[in-house]
């Protein structure tokens, strides 16, 4: 397909995404702010969970640590009881790390190369951070822009997320990235949706019930309110063999989730 689009198709585009958006655009906590901070949370939460679970953690979240230092000096239990619920409970961790990064730079990075850098940072969120935060003139593609470029016979199904990246950029609008980008992704999840289109994602979510994911969950939950359990008490909690217990611990231990002293497992 020739990655050329010509300036009138582009103006429609954007007329007609624009005019939908007016009528059909969808409120949340991280659209009433253009602070770096709290953009940077949003899109650590937004990674692999849905928008409407995100809304109420990501409320509370801000509420507990409404800036860097606050979350630099949040103890692990407590982080990690606040982000209960939103699953991928490493991703916790990592913003606490990217907050005691962010601590010793004079000002918030403003390229996505800087972003990068910090911990749970990729491609994706690097130009997503700084779209919503500074209204940059940057391009990114989700799972919804992606359904739409090709829905919207700009793209097809076999592009590569670079060939997909180049389209997005010729469509955006200079000056106006933030609206943009709110404006596509609302397109995407209410309008032109997987049912609407038949354009499955690249990847599918995992099944959780019946995981590791799951049991991750339930046993920082057990730490969360009992401080400390071995690993007799965690196989009976979870109903699983040690066999898969030990994967499961030896994996969190690893991602500084979960800790060891003597017989017993605790979170610092």
């Amino acid at each position: 397909m020739n990655s050329y689009i010509s300036e009138k198709k582009i103006t429609q585009f954007q007329e007609k995404i624009f005019s939908w958006w007016k009528e059909n655009k969808r409120k949340f906590p991280w659209r009433e702010t253009e602070e770096p901070y709290k953009i940077l949370v949003s899109e650590i939460m937004l990674q692999q969970t849905q928008a409407s679970r995100v809304t109420e953690k990501f409320t509370e979240f801000i509420q507990k640590y409404p800036n860097v230092k606050s979350l630099t000096r949040a103890p692990k239990s407590e982080l990690l009881s606040v982000w209960s619920g939103l699953g991928y409970n490493r991703r916790a961790l990592w913003l606490q790390e990217a907050a005691q990064t962010l601590i010793k730079l004079k000002e918030f990075p403003k390229t996505p190369q800087e972003l990068q850098k910090l911990k749970g940072i990729g491609n994706y969120s690097a130009n997503s951070i700084l779209i919503f935060a500074f209204n940059m003139n940057f391009a990114t593609v989700d799972t919804n822009i992606r359904r739409i470029l090709i829905a919207e016979r700009f793209a097809t199904e076999d592009m590569s997320e670079k060939e997909l990246f180049l389209i997005a950029e010729q469509l955006l609008p200079q000056g106006k990235s933030r609206d943009w980008h709110n404006a596509l992704m609302d397109y995407g999840a209410i309008h032109l949706t997987v049912s609407a289109t038949g354009i499955e994602p690249t990847t599918k979510q995992p099944k959780f019930k019946g995981s590791d994911r799951e049991r991750r969950g339930q046993i920082l939950k057990y730490l969360l309110e009992n401080k400390k359990a071995t690993s007799k008490e965690l196989i009976n909690y979870l109903k699983c063999s040690k066999k898969q217990l030990d994967t499961i611990l030896v994996k969190m231990k690893k991602d500084g989730l979960i800790h060891k002293s003597e017989d017993n497992y605790h979170i610092e």
